[in-house]
């Protein structure tokens, strides 16, 4: 375990990098959202995730690299929701939406080192109540953790002092093949779900859940993330299970090039896949690579979009007397033999 100082933020908070690892897989963890910066595997010569070489990059470009998004991650329409009757407005960043906690959300918070070890560190948060519109003051906690079996588990704590809600997810842009230096629109995909959210222009839930079977949003058998017709542009909800509880595999992807695989394993009702169509960076990333569109895909384990206006979805009220736990996992295969 390693911690090393990653510059300060504009209002002068230090911000740290820790080096965590098990075995051939290695990550490197900011305490800057979050964030995971960096995320290797012994036998491959690239980085899994994007990621940016310097904290000026993280400041400058809004794109939630390997962050912890929230209180309320993906979008509430209007930002409008109401609790037990009370009507809340939650800061609107996304075309007149609110998009992962508003502008100023988790990611954009520096966190604490509570606990750390060769193979893990955990990190907290205080989300102030009236933040970004949001009621409760929220306490946070994330640990993440390298397991002996090649897998970055992701394990979310939260309370709550006042009724609130609470939907947080780990946003990490992943390229199983090179780094970021070409697209991702060739990963096989399989997601196990037979249904998703069908969304307007701005990304808003439409209330609808459809089947995916014979539509370009059926990944339940695997296949390349291109669809049949050359779009590969996804950033919509794939629905898992109607209420958030069990521990499953959500998804599997294969870069067939390199033969690296990734599960991913989650208690979250569903899972937003983004294929990261939208404008890059201007800065280099990590190896001095220059990100393009679908440079890298990202899978959120969540609780549905929109979900406090559509009271059918899968909900994210969190009360005083409950504790909001997500456990997720992403755990990778080096090429099988033969």
């Amino acid at each position: 375990m390693g911690r090393e100082p990653f510059g300060k933020t504009p209002k002068g908070e230090p911000v740290h990098r820790i080096a965590i690892s098990n075995g051939n897989l290695s990550a490197w963890i900011l305490t800057y959202g979050a964030a995971v910066q960096d995320l290797r595997l012994e036998e491959h010569p690239f980085p899994l995730v994007l990621g940016f070489p310097e904290l000026e990059s993280y400041l400058q470009h809004s794109l939630y690299f390997g962050a912890i998004v929230g209180r309320y991650a993906n979008r509430i329409a209007g930002g409008k929701f109401v609790i037990e009757g009370e009507r809340f407005q939650a800061d609107t960043n996304d075309n007149g939406n609110t998009l992962h906690g508003g502008r100023d959300g988790l990611d954009r918070q520096v966190w604490a080192v509570r606990l750390c070890g060769e193979d893990f560190v955990t990190l907290s948060v205080e989300n102030i109540s009236g933040t970004m519109g949001f009621s409760g003051t929220l306490s946070v906690t994330c640990t993440y953790r390298i397991t002996s079996s090649s897998a970055l588990r992701v394990e979310i704590e939260a309370t709550t002092d006042r009724t609130t809600l609470c939907n947080i997810a780990s946003h990490c842009y992943f390229n199983l093949e090179n780094g970021g230096a070409g697209d991702i629109l060739d990963h096989r995909l399989q997601i196990a779900a037979q249904a998703y959210t069908p969304v307007n222009t701005f990304n808003i839930p439409t209330g609808a859940v459809l089947p995916v079977k014979d539509t370009r949003f059926d990944f339940f058998l695997p296949r390349t993330i291109r669809d049949a017709s050359g779009n590969g542009s996804y950033d919509h909800n794939f629905c898992l299970v109607a209420a958030r509880g069990t521990f499953r595999q959500a998804a599997w992807v294969q870069s067939e090039r390199s033969g690296i695989e990734m599960e991913v394993w989650t208690t979250e009702p569903g899972v937003q896949l983004f294929t990261g169509d939208a404008e890059p960076p201007s800065a280099a990333g990590l190896d001095g690579v220059r990100y393009q569109r679908f440079s890298g895909f990202c899978l959120e384990p969540q609780v549905w979009p929109d979900s406090p206006n559509h009271p059918y979805f899968p909900q994210a009220i969190l009360r005083p007397e409950e504790r909001y736990h997500q456990h997720s996992e992403y755990r990778f295969h080096l090429p099988r033999d033969g």
